[in-house]
């Protein structure tokens, strides 16, 4: 980890912050929650939107540490640290299991540390690096993955990030290609779609006052995604509604954003 200190910008609300506020987090900044506060205006059901994304990052996990029986998970789009965290959770099922961050928030380098608390049988490490750029994940990925045994990549809420949908499509298939059958891959992303309608102002909204900007997409454009993968059970569904744990109130409220998994053959 860097010595120097990280410099934050405190005058635009950004992605990470935000999301951490509407968790119920305390890494953001006073614009974060202005900007928080006037999306969750426009749509009321986005902290529920965040919520039901983290408690997937759990099951999914659980699910390929546990019935997949992968011991290598590469998390793209980390955000800040809270509770249940990918290591945290695979770590659990598997204390030999080995998790590599990717994030490019500065805030999310200020708190990497946190992220690095392993198991002591497995490990956990983190590369500074941008999404759009996979050569470089890779290339990181491997001095702490190997590359030629399964990984579960997982990339929750980030290609929504990658407005242009060619780029974000040639990300995901660049980063399919360093991994070996046998892998997975867990996607969650907005869409406009499952009551969602609401969400098209309130991303206008954000697109406009914060960084960086966000995209939806439709059932269609995110299938795609999985273009020769074997998409498990339930299939792409909302993300509340993958593998839910039973509760008294019977099946969760869906909530526009879409999720599934799936294996490389």
């Amino acid at each position: 980890m860097p010595a120097e200190p990280v410099e934050l910008d405190q005058g635009v609300a950004h992605n990470a912050r935000v999301w951490n506020y509407w968790l119920g987090g305390r890494d953001n900044y006073p614009v974060d929650r202005e900007v928080g506060d006037q999306v969750s205006s426009m749509f009321p059901s986005i902290s529920q939107v965040a919520l039901a994304d983290r408690l997937f990052l759990g099951r999914a996990v659980r699910y390929l540490a546990g019935e997949a029986g992968i011991r290598q998970f590469l998390d793209i789009g980390t955000g800040l640290p809270t509770v249940e965290n990918t290591h945290e959770v695979a770590q659990r099922v598997a204390p030999e299991a080995r998790i590599v961050y990717v994030d490019n928030d500065p805030l999310v380098l200020a708190h990497a540390r946190a992220l690095l608390a392993s198991a002591p049988e497995g490990v956990t490490d983190y590369i500074d690096a941008d999404a759009r750029d996979p050569d470089a994940i890779v290339r990181g990925a491997a001095e702490t993955l190997d590359l030629t045994r399964p990984v579960a990549i997982m990339m929750l809420g980030i290609l929504n990030f990658i407005t242009d949908t060619r780029e974000a499509q040639a990300t995901v298939e660049r980063l399919l290609e360093a991994v070996p059958s046998g892998s997975y891959l867990a996607i969650t992303h907005p869409t406009l779609e499952l009551g969602g309608e609401a969400n098209a102002a309130a991303m206008r909204f954000w697109n406009e006052n914060a960084k960086p900007a966000i995209v939806a997409r439709s059932r269609e454009a995110v299938t795609r995604f999985f273009d020769g993968l074997e998409i498990v059970e339930p299939g792409l569904v909302s993300c509340s509604r993958w593998r839910p744990e039973a509760t008294p109130g019977g099946e969760p409220d869906t909530v526009a954003q879409f999720a599934a998994v799936a294996r490389k053959p």
